[in-house]
């Protein structure tokens, strides 16, 4: 039987005019494209809905609604007054400046501050470790951490009071990295890369109490109250006992896995908790039990950029008034209720950190490395300032940025610490750059202002007094 139908396939190809039966292969195939046709011709038509088509994937980026047409060009800087607060001879800066009731709005400093003073803090930024909290001032006493887990208090003279090692006992310094601090009268609070928070005392370094916390604390502790609020990797949000550490309440949100290292610090009223999260999320909380009073998100992104793809909160909550702002580095900056978490504008400006409320206006540097002074009210660009930006100019060498901290307000002017090794001071009615110093090293925290001083940490784990 092998043969015969090998003898049959061989005449089949050869002898075509012997193929009855690829002729009723052939009938067979046109008899199958006539009974498709008769049973598509008896199905139900298809019913189209009417209405707008949208992306499925639009409510997701539920910000756009507010958004301006991509197609209108940026308005032309215009240069506009400010009421900008009286400056305050200040003695603390205490901890990051979203909670209002510890935010130094124009912090007193003389115009052309000169540097003071340095001090070694520890380790500096390297490939695998950075240094991520900002200094704070208190008591006469300026607190810091270096890349690893060191903590070091200085005096406003530039001496070293005391050094703190809490790297655990299980742990090597290289383990882990990154950090936050925050102050509140005779304590000091850590949270740390390590995955714990620790409370100190101010005076001595001792410890108070430590608590572990699931996941890395490499965000800023924010004290209120009776309590402690922070995030810890980019999915959780706790508030702790700040006597004693014990956990009061935890809140969770999305998981993201491609976060900027640093986690945004929670934003405290007296009734609501603020809290943001690397998958975008915002969270309004009732302060004292955690409930959820609104949860919403920041996302959207710039056309063309890849860090777009990183959905991570990196300008914290800052609250002003009943107005929240909080945004991104994807090109979105969002002003919310504080009630009830609404949108109230949506700008394609977005914000590599923390904004600063002043007056009528928020300024931020925004996602393309510009300072940006926006309408408090609309979201509207007043004026924009680009900010140095490649490392290196040649378009095939483009791959490294300088990094570039603050904005803060203290003597009347907008000031931002960058990596590139200036200190540099702006006119906030029409971003006219003023002044500018050297920093030793470059920056690599925001500054901070407290008895006419300003203080930064350099890449080279040094603190630098400015006055």
């Amino acid at each position: 039987m092998t043969n015969l139908h090998s003898d049959l396939d061989t005449r089949m190809t050869l002898k075509p005019a012997r193929g009855g039966l690829k002729v009723r292969r052939a009938g067979l195939g046109i008899g199958a494209v006539i009974a498709s046709l008769l049973l598509s011709a008896c199905a139900e038509p298809e019913v189209i809905l009417p209405g707008l088509r949208q992306d499925v994937r639009s409510v997701l980026q539920n910000d756009d609604s507010l958004l301006a047409p991509a197609d209108i060009a940026i308005p032309a800087n215009t240069t506009r007054a400010i009421a900008l607060p009286k400056a305050v001879n200040n003695a603390s800066w205490s901890q990051s400046a979203g909670t209002p009731s510890t935010r130094v709005a124009n912090a007193a400093l003389r115009s052309a501050p000169q540097l003071a003073w340095s001090s070694n803090i520890g380790q500096g930024d390297s490939r695998k470790q950075r240094i991520t909290a900002a200094p704070v001032v208190s008591g006469a006493r300026v607190f810091t951490i270096d890349s690893s887990a060191l903590v070091t208090a200085t005096s406003t003279s530039g001496a070293v009071l005391w050094t703190r090692d809490l790297t655990p006992a299980s742990d090597g310094g290289g383990d882990a990295t990154g950090g936050g601090l925050a102050v509140d009268g005779d304590t000091l609070y850590v949270s740390l890369g390590f995955g714990i928070v620790s409370a100190l005392d101010v005076a001595t370094g001792g410890t108070r109490w430590s608590q572990d916390i699931e996941g890395t604390g490499s965000g800023a502790p924010t004290v209120y109250g009776d309590l402690i609020y922070f995030t810890s990797g980019d999915d959780l949000g706790w508030a702790l006992n700040k006597s004693n550490g014990r956990v009061q309440w935890q809140t969770g949100a999305s998981t993201s896995i491609s976060n900027v290292l640093g986690a945004p610090a929670p934003a405290i009223s007296p009734d609501i908790a603020v809290m943001a999260f690397g998958s975008g999320e915002v969270q309004g909380l009732f302060r004292q039990g955690g409930l959820d009073r609104w949860n919403t998100s920041v996302v959207g992104k710039r056309p063309g950029r890849a860090l777009s793809n990183i959905s991570d909160v990196t300008s914290g909550p800052v609250i002003s008034g009943d107005t929240v702002y909080v945004g991104n580095q994807s090109g979105r900056l969002a002003a919310l209720s504080l009630a009830g978490g609404e949108r109230r504008w949506v700008a394609r400006d977005g914000a590599i950190g923390p904004v600063w409320p002043a007056g009528d206006s928020v300024f931020a540097i925004s996602d393309l490395n510009e300072l940006v002074r926006l309408d408090a009210n609309t979201g509207q660009r007043i004026w924009g300032v680009p900010l140095p930006n490649f490392v290196k100019d040649k378009p095939k060498r483009q791959s490294e940025v300088f990094a570039h901290y603050g904005p803060i307000i203290a003597g009347g002017r907008v000031i931002i610490a960058s990596n590139d090794g200036k200190l540099r001071s702006f006119d906030p009615t029409n971003g006219a750059l003023v002044g500018s110093v050297e920093i030793p090293g470059g920056a690599t925290t925001a500054p901070v202002v407290a008895s006419g001083t300003l203080y930064v940490v350099s890449s080279k784990g040094q603190l630098h007094a400015f006055r």
